[in-house]
């Protein structure tokens, strides 16, 4: 069962060489934000992007007409779900995760590690990724909304004032 039928191969052809310019198209006037992997709603909709891409191409099911439009309708409903997030601020809260709290001056957070399974080594791991070598030396490390930890050294904290939106439930 190697090829059942030779002019499937045909229809994949012509599909993806209509679909991918459709797709393209609709992604440059989405904008960046489209793709950015900037919260976890935002990963969700690249992975049904490729999903739906995937079905459209390999489907006889699907026609190219709803394909696009389901395309389309995707990335529509991700704009405007960010420009909700955007205009509305209290939307947020249901939208996005807030960034964590997992180490403040030097002193991790066990309890808010645990609850958000983050492990001491990820966060080593992290501090040595931005030439940090000790601990005690680091002023915050943030679990980020796109699963990302970042690292804020002493010498690197100013005022603070990128920390403000931090749930930080160790104070």
């Amino acid at each position: 069962m190697v090829l059942k039928n030779p002019a499937d191969l045909l229809r994949l052809l012509l599909v993806a060489v209509l679909v991918y310019p459709a797709l393209v198209v609709i992604l440059r006037v989405s904008g960046k934000r489209t793709l950015s992997k900037l919260n976890a709603f935002d990963l969700v909709v690249t992975v049904a992007l490729g999903s739906t891409l995937a079905t459209i191409l390999l489907s006889r099911d699907v026609s190219l007409v709803e394909g696009i439009l389901a395309l389309g309708l995707l990335v529509a409903l991700q704009y405007a779900v960010a420009l909700l997030a955007v205009r509305w601020p209290p939307s947020q809260r249901l939208l996005k995760a807030r960034p964590t709290m997992l180490l403040r001056d030097g002193r991790p957070r066990y309890d808010t590690m645990r609850r958000v399974r983050v492990a001491e080594s990820e966060i080593r791991q992290a501090a040595r990724s931005q030439g940090a070598g000790d601990l005690g030396q680091l002023a915050a490390v943030v679990l980020e909304t796109d699963g990302s930890l970042s690292v804020i050294t002493r010498s690197g904290l100013g005022d603070g004032s990128s920390l403000a939106d931090v749930r930080d439930e160790g104070r």
